[in-house]
């Protein structure tokens, strides 16, 4: 016990070192401490689930501590719920419009702790009970049939006989950036993606990433928050690359993306407010909605339009060695196979259930989301991995362009609310708004 006390003593210690305010009202004094026991619960979770911890930048004693006595799995969970109780007697009457938002993500924060410490203990979980406990979003799951006008569609850009899937298969290839020119470019397509932000959004001083070229990962890129607005961006080679994928990469995890929004919420909420749970980043909670969901966004505002296949078509292409002519035809494909991207929510439910086998869910991955059989065995894998985290690329990214979209048509306009959402204590809820 004398250990627990000294070191939540030293963890409110950091939070004032942090930046908390001189005065504060008993509510987010109260916040303050639930918090500091969050930062606490999650580091020790991510000692029971590798991976539980996306990232942490917060004070070196509270992960030393964390790695030195993690709490058992049963205890983190009665903790957890502790927090949540105390989260529901903190008066919104003491609390500002700021501090009303923090105690709303806390609270989603913690009941996503609540159900991924369940799901660690055994418990099972239907895919929707999951995915709206970890991430605050029930998700509507469509019958696989509803996208078959969809691939109709696809069928006249590619047309040909035999399977669709091969057929766009084959027409992808001609697209694969050669390995020789794959660093050029993304390094040109992640410049073009800071270029646009830093128009619209401040960045913090000094902010930079690292890229390095991994294999053997169920992911296609990640983005390694470091802290000090740093980053390390990977990209994974165990596919080819195609040229689509220097801006989607470079956008998603860079510039509006992951890189931005970590480097953001580290200065203007744990820096300049003092709000310690941002120093840690626990993957399977609302906040991932909220990234992955601004990062695929964040895509479509930096290029609008057919602005994204002009810049491939001019400055891309060339470096990769491509025709630059063809241009126009691949992008249109790629838009098309948006309209696909929350089919995997459907095939990940029923496999993840046990209704499909695993070959099963690779053909249906491969029929309905049109990847190439090794593309589709990959996706699996992310989902053996991740499981109902597949929600939050699509049915976040939907609902945080609508999100955007209602803040006005001008660029300024929703490049400011694009800043809000991922500079803020934003959740899901705050979305619908």
């Amino acid at each position: 016990m004398k250990l627990r006390h000294a070191v939540s003593a030293a963890a409110l210690a950091a939070v004032m070192l942090l930046g908390a305010p001189a005065f504060a009202s008993p509510g987010s004094d109260l916040l303050d401490k639930i918090a500091v026991d969050f930062v606490r619960l999650t580091l020790e979770a991510g000692e029971r689930e590798p991976g539980y911890v996306d990232a942490y930048y917060g004070p070196q004693a509270m992960q030393d501590a964390a790695k030195l006595a993690p709490r058992p799995v049963s205890v983190l969970r009665k903790e957890a719920n502790r927090l949540q109780l105390l989260l529901a007697k903190v008066p919104n009457k003491d609390l500002d419009a700021d501090q009303l938002r923090r105690k709303a993500f806390l609270r989603g924060q913690v009941k996503a702790a609540q159900t991924r410490l369940a799901m660690i203990a055994g418990d099972k979980f239907s895919f929707e009970d999951e995915a709206e406990g970890l991430f605050s979003v029930r998700p509507v799951l469509k019958p696989l049939k509803s996208y078959d006008p969809i691939l109709a569609k696809i069928e006249k850009l590619v047309p040909g006989k035999g399977d669709l899937a091969a057929r766009v298969d084959a027409f992808q290839n001609r697209y694969v950036i050669p390995t020789d020119k794959v660093e050029a470019v993304m390094q040109a397509g992640i410049a073009a993606c800071k270029a646009k932000t830093e128009a619209h959004i401040k960045l913090p001083a000094g902010e930079r990433f690292d890229m390095e070229f991994v294999t053997k990962k169920p992911w296609s890129g990640y983005n390694w928050y470091k802290g000090n607005a740093h980053s390390l961006i990977q990209i994974n080679t165990d596919l080819p690359i195609y040229i689509s994928r220097a801006l989607d990469l470079g956008c998603h995890e860079g510039y509006p993306g992951h890189h931005v929004l970590n480097a953001l919420l580290e200065q203007k909420l744990t820096k300049d407010k003092g709000w310690i749970e941002f120093s840690v980043y626990p993957l399977f909670s609302p906040q991932s909605f909220i990234a992955e969901g601004s990062a695929n966004f964040g895509i479509e505002l930096a290029f609008p339009g057919d602005a994204k296949t002009q810049f491939e078509r001019d400055k891309l292409y060339p470096l990769a060695g491509l025709d630059p002519a063809t241009a126009k035809t691949y992008g249109e494909l790629q838009a098309a196979k948006g309209a696909l991207a929350s089919s995997g929510n459907t095939v990940a439910a029923l496999y993840l259930s046990g209704k499909m086998t695993k070959e099963q869910a690779v053909q249906a991955l491969m029929k309905y989301s049109l990847y190439s059989r090794g593309g589709a065995e990959k996706r699996v894998s992310f989902i053996e991995t991740y499981r109902s985290y597949v929600i939050n690329y699509n049915i976040g990214q939907d609902m945080v362009r609508d999100h955007v979209y209602r803040a006005g048509k001008t660029e300024d306009a929703r490049w400011k609310a694009m800043e809000r959402v991922i500079s803020e204590p934003t959740t899901p809820a705050d979305l619908r708004k």
